[in-house]
């Protein structure tokens, strides 16, 4: 009985908290101006970092964004890893004047080791010490040609780790790919948007950031091996007491799936790098959290929380004890009906969040309003996904598997 009341109490807490800090992030993004970022001296020598697996039809058009930047391009090199590529992606990125790394490793599969790769052979030539600092794309990326101007700003404004506004090329496509880029906006607008204003710390996403030297020097390259690496980078940060900063000037567009069954596999492993970040690093979060009275250390802890393994865990634990006459079969029922009852006020909720989204950022969005108003219907469905993803994350062995884009 106590442990029921103990997982119930758990449960009501963390998602009041939850949906209050988003409320709350909601509200300060829109009636506050965001952070902007004073000019700058373009004098910076960046490297572009960029895993690519069998990427030869879309890899051309992130070249071609980074020579077009107004930022001076003599001050940036690009870095490729032809990870275990069986196509001509190496010779497509040779023939456009970029460093080429080949890597054949079918034993450790990922961004990750792909990453490591690559700055370990830039280390090991003695040419990781002549950048200032490090971008990470992915091959389907485009670039807004300001792109590495604002960086720049953000960077010499004294940040070492940077993240960006991260947009979708193909958010019209269909629901699938509407979801996925709505939720992305969602998160820069509202999320880290308002980090930078309360003071915390930014959630790095799996493209579009940068770190500085002194960062890849503490790493020793790049040392995240997770199933979500770049979550793994931003709490392994935060453990460090740096600061990740956000510049909301610098857009970067990215190509979402298009199928359902490539969505689910997706985000399913990022559900299961969720649970094996919260693994590794929840404890030392939640220490810092206390210790330290660290809101960005509160704020993560939030973000990484098995929400649906408690769950799970609370309903195992009902059936159980209502099994053994412990509690009674109509009060676990009780509780399932409450619980539907806010997953029914969750789908009306994200709704509004999608719809806020749309008004909120529409110059950044590309699609009429009659499609913009069914992918508002169509939002809580894909968010309700997650549910089922959640589930099967907590059992199965997701691995990375690459996404095809068309470009």
């Amino acid at each position: 009985m106590v442990l029921l009341t103990v997982l119930d109490v758990l449960l009501v807490v963390i998602g009041g908290a939850g949906m209050v800090y988003q409320g709350a992030c909601i509200l300060i993004s829109l009636f506050s101006k965001p952070v902007r970022f004073p000019d700058a001296p373009m004098d910076k020598r960046y490297a572009v970092l960029i895993s690519a697996r069998n990427e030869s039809k879309v890899i051309g058009n992130l070249i071609d964004c980074i020579h077009r930047q107004t930022y001076p391009t003599d001050l940036i090199d690009i870095w490729l890893v032809a990870d275990n590529c069986t196509d001509d992606t190496a010779d497509v990125v040779r023939a456009k004047g970029c460093h080429v790394v080949e890597r054949h490793n079918d034993k450790l599969i990922g961004k990750g080791y792909a990453l490591t790769y690559l700055l370990d052979h830039m280390v090991d030539e003695g040419l990781a010490d002549t950048y200032d600092a490090y971008f990470v794309f992915d091959a389907d990326n485009k670039l807004d040609e300001h792109y590495f101007e604002e960086m720049n700003k953000a960077f010499q404004s004294g940040f070492r780790i940077l993240t960006s506004y991260r947009n979708s090329v193909n958010l019209n496509d269909n629901w699938v790919s509407s979801g996925s880029a709505l939720w992305f906006i969602r998160e820069s607008r509202f999320l880290n948007n308002s980090r930078m204003l309360f003071g915390s710390s930014c959630h790095v996403g799996g493209t579009g950031f940068m770190f500085s030297k002194e960062v890849m020097k503490r790493n020793k390259g790049w040392k995240f091996h997770l199933l979500t690496e770049d979550l793994e980078f931003t709490m392994d940060s935060v453990l460090h007491g740096d600061r990740v900063g956000y510049c909301g000037t610098a857009i970067l567009y990215d190509e979402q799936p298009v199928t359902f069954a490539q969505s689910w596999r997706q985000r399913l492993r990022w559900s299961k790098g969720f649970l094996q970040v919260f693994r590794y690093y929840g404890p030392s979060l939640i220490r810092r959290a206390v210790r330290e009275r660290d809101f960005s250390a509160v704020d993560f802890t939030l973000l990484l929380c098995p929400f649906t393994v408690l769950g799970v865990a609370r309903v195992l634990l009902g059936a159980l004890f209502a099994a053994f006459g412990f509690v009674s079969w109509a009060s676990q029922l009780g509780s399932l009906a409450g619980w539907a009852n806010g997953i029914v006020l969750s789908v009306l909720g994200m709704m509004a969040l999608a719809g806020l989204t749309i008004v909120a950022e529409r110059g950044h969005i590309g699609a009429t309003n009659k499609e913009l108003f069914a992918y508002v219907l169509a939002f809580p469905i894909y968010m309700l996904s997650y549910i089922p993803i959640s589930f099967q994350a907590i059992f199965s062995k997701a691995q990375w598997k690459p996404i095809a884009h068309k470009g």
